[in-house]
């Protein structure tokens, strides 16, 4: 979208809703390069090569992303269940198919909730040794 590939919106809605070419090609290469770190962050938990932090900052920052991800799926729960759709997800078959699709992205966040459980566990048993 941002590299002006066609990406299924009109050059209109780009230009008025997205405001591409213009600020917008910032906010979507800015948020692509913050979901691509908050990706990689579950790495840091698993892994002892490398760490940025101490291993409680590390902890603490791994709740509060477990939180914020539990938090955010339950809102899109509920925007998915009371927002009347008007586009094409609007018919049973569509939304049972959306609903398959989507679902397995509501495990993200217990996976995260579940490293950042183990991690903390692992720390705090080294840290008393």
């Amino acid at each position: 979208m941002a590299s002006g590939v066609y990406v299924g919106y009109s050059d209109q809605v780009l230009r008025d809703v997205f405001d591409i070419p213009g600020w917008g090609i910032a906010y979507v290469v800015g948020l692509t390069v913050f979901a691509e770190l908050a990706a990689l962050l579950p790495l840091l938990l698993v892994s002892d090569r490398w760490r940025p932090l101490r291993p409680r900052a590390l902890a603490t920052l791994a709740w509060i992303a477990s939180v914020v991800l539990v938090l955010v799926a339950l809102w899109q729960l509920v925007v998915a269940f009371t927002v009347e759709s008007q586009t094409y997800v609007s018919s049973g078959t569509a939304q049972t198919v959306w609903g398959v699709v989507f679902a397995p992205l509501f495990a993200i966040p217990a996976l995260m909730a579940a490293v950042a459980w183990s991690y903390t566990k692992r720390h705090r048993v080294r840290g008393h040794a």
